[in-house]
């Protein structure tokens, strides 16, 4: 079979005669996109407190040489990073943290309550584990000091339910327990439990424990918050192109799929996920004159559109959760012969990830109806894919698992 399409299927943007285009164009049109940059800089500073005066490079005409600065840094942009900044947390002066003390002992509760609001904590009661999830919901403490045994729902029981809630994972738990209570300090452990404090309680020990973690939870919510902004603008970018459809999560449940078929790692798993939604992010700097553009685009086009790899990776840099998703979003785009962009790498030079990445994007792209072709068929689509491996395309052996996946996958 021999079906005819574009000469690269993977992406709209590399539908275009040329593959090694030399010359560079400056385009002198203000677009919104250099906005979307600086927003993209100023969420990042956002989780960055330890960093002093130093800055994530703002992706302006600095990073992007075809979008011109100008001088784009108006007043309400600068109104927005003024108050993002104001959200950095330095100790405890800008917000008073919550500590819900849950013990079914009146007194014992009574002593954690007089010492932690002491320490300038607003201070929140439970005498039962029934209370405390509901509890925690409703008032989102920073910090839990859980007693082991309480009545109708144990600490155990109630520590499992928080970890696993979304709304609630990120609150850190502390049991109480007796001094030489082993075996509830590894079942405690076993259930998420963040650390662990005996009766009676010592002052130093309570204030400081509870400190580092109430700090560490804050600064967990900020890298979680900053990863949401990514998928955001990442979700943003794609509805800027009606034609892809829900492109991003597709590629986030193939990835998923094809990732366990292949028996990868968890972290793995989640990179080829989190890819899904971040490969593309970087067409935030890319034109819409050229984005959007329908045909064919020119040599010089061409050369603009390439650099979103680059410029999703210096977007994606400074979080560190995203330095296993970094190479997939700089190298999704290589070739097994070394003919692909940015860097010309060969063979297994391609990091493992992009290697899989690729093939699960490609075949999207296949098997959806984009303006420019139909919807192929699964079987279409990996005959296309074969005539690309022959090529020296893909890799070979990669490329055979991922058949027999769609076969496996398509006979279940």
């Amino acid at each position: 079979m021999n079906t005819k399409i574009p000469n690269h299927i993977g992406s709209r943007e590399e539908n275009v005669s040329g593959s090694n285009p030399s010359d560079k164009v400056n385009i002198s049109d203000r677009n919104r996109s250099l906005i979307m940059h600086n927003l993209v800089s100023n969420a990042l500073d956002i989780w960055q407190p330890d960093m002093g005066n130093k800055k994530s490079k703002s992706l302006s005409g600095e990073t992007n040489p075809h979008v011109n600065s100008g001088n784009e840094s108006d007043e309400s942009l600068l109104s927005i990073t003024q108050k993002a900044k104001g959200y950095i947390v330095n100790g405890f002066d800008s917000d008073i943290p919550k500590v819900l003390v849950a013990d079914d002992h009146a007194a014992s509760r009574m002593t954690a309550v007089a010492l932690l609001a002491m320490e300038g904590y607003e201070v929140i009661e439970a005498d039962s584990g029934a209370l405390v999830v509901d509890i925690v919901i409703q008032k989102q403490p920073d910090l839990v000091l859980l007693d082991v045994m309480m009545p109708e729902i144990d600490g155990f029981q109630v520590c499992q339910l928080l970890k696993q809630d979304e709304r609630t994972r990120l609150i850190p738990v502390i049991f109480i327990t007796a001094l030489n209570d082993r075996r509830s300090r590894i079942r405690g452990i076993e259930v998420g439990a963040d650390d662990f404090l005996s009766k009676p309680f010592d002052r130093v020990e309570l204030a400081a424990r509870v400190k580092s973690l109430v700090q560490q939870k804050r600064l967990n919510e900020d890298l979680d918050h900053a990863e949401q902004v990514l998928f955001s603008i990442a979700r943003a970018i794609e509805s800027r192109d009606p034609n892809t459809g829900d492109h991003c999560e597709r590629l986030v449940q193939l990835g998923k799929s094809f990732g366990e078929y292949l028996n990868l790692p968890r972290n793995q798993i989640r990179d080829l996920m989190w890819g899904g939604y971040l490969h593309d992010i970087g067409k935030v700097g890319i034109p819409d004159a050229v984005l959007l553009k329908r045909g064919n685009l020119t040599t010089q086009e061409w050369e603009i559109m390439r650099q979103h790899v680059s410029i999703g990776e210096r977007i994606c840099q400074p979080l560190r959760s995203m330095q296993g998703v970094l190479p997939i979003i700089r190298h999704h785009h290589e070739r097994w012969d070394g003919s692909g962009y940015p860097d010309k790498l060969r063979g297994h030079e391609i990091p493992y990830l992009a290697q899989i990445f690729q093939i699960i994007d490609i075949y999207d792209a296949l098997t959806s109806e984009r303006p420019y072709k139909r919807a192929f068929t699964p079987e279409e689509a990996i005959s296309v894919m074969a005539e690309e491996t022959a090529k020296g395309w893909r890799n070979p052996n990669l490329m055979q698992q991922f058949v027999d996946f769609i076969r496996t996958s398509h006979q279940d």
